[in-house]
């Protein structure tokens, strides 16, 4: 065998990373220490990795091959170094979420996993739907929860759970008195809505197909709390999942406003890279946010 798994760490690092710079200070070591062991890496089985891209490393088709086969290698000998060492390391895990599935309901998800698993070091990064993605495919995470379905050829979607958007109004807005919106009403409402890259976003558009051109979209946020304020103060009305609106439907601050015939229904996904190895934190975590309630 030509490889170390040092090797292995330091290819999939500058991969990740685009730069050998950045690999050994993340990786700890000198610049020169990681150049010299991704070059004996690449010479010892005469492949090139990387085709250079202005001042960044990129991976060339060899390259992202060997990528998925390295990623794969090195997690089955972390998990198996796990087991060598002792119980207290199960359940270590890196975790991306969308913004509505991370603020509402990975921290329900993470409270039942610490139980199962108390010294379990868990990292929780939330993003939009795009840039968990990003992070999947990049292995910055081991897994990630998204909003909506993406297509990827190196992506693997697993169903989590259904969900539903809900249009709203503050109490005192006009068509809060209406209830149920008419196409009229849709064309001529001031929407406050989401990012377009965001799941909630691309659910809303396939819901308002034929009518896209003439809504009047007036503002956009990346945080849904930035919708319900601003929908609350009167600025229009929005459109977000009944996650997060539940509270404000009790308190009556915020109303539910129904749309006949548009189909707001959608489901949130796991989502990771197709031929990383199953680590069992991962499936771990899977079976806790199954477990947890609505």
């Amino acid at each position: 065998m030509k490889y170390t798994l040092r090797q292995l760490q330091i290819f999939l690092e500058v991969a990740r990373q685009g730069s050998i710079s950045r690999a050994a200070q993340i990786l700890h070591m000198s610049q020169s220490a990681a150049s010299e062991a991704l070059q004996n890496f690449e010479h010892s089985y005469d492949i090139a990795l990387f085709d250079r891209v202005g001042n960044k490393l990129a991976l060339n088709a060899v390259g992202h091959t060997v990528r998925k086969e390295a990623q794969s290698l090195l997690d089955h000998c972390l998990s198996f170094e796990q087991v060598l060492k002792s119980h207290e390391a199960l359940g270590h895990i890196k975790v991306g979420a969308s913004f509505t599935i991370g603020n509402h309901l990975a921290t329900r998800c993470l409270a039942g996993y610490l139980a199962a698993y108390p010294e379990a070091d868990v990292s929780l990064e939330i993003a939009n739907t795009p840039d968990v993605v990003a992070m999947v495919l990049n292995y910055e995470v081991d897994i990630g929860m998204i909003e909506g379905e993406v297509l990827h050829k190196e992506l693997d979607l697993i169903p989590w759970r259904e969900d539903e958007l809900v249009v709203f109004c503050a109490a005192h807005h006009p068509l809060a008195q209406k209830h149920s919106l008419t196409t009229r009403d849709i064309k001529e409402a001031a929407w406050i809505l989401r990012e377009p890259d965001s799941g909630a976003r691309q659910t809303f558009d396939k819901a308002m197909a034929g009518l896209l051109p003439d809504l009047n979209v007036y503002m956009e946020f990346k945080h849904n709390e930035a919708i319900k304020n601003a929908v609350e103060s009167g600025l229009g009305i929005g459109c977000l999942s009944q996650i997060v609106l539940q509270r404000n439907f009790a308190n009556g601050d915020l109303v539910p406003l129904q749309l006949p015939r548009r189909d707001m229904r959608r489901t949130f996904y796991f989502a990771l890279p197709k031929q990383r190895f199953a680590l069992e934190s991962v499936e771990c975590w899977m079976e806790t946010c199954r477990s947890v309630e609505a």
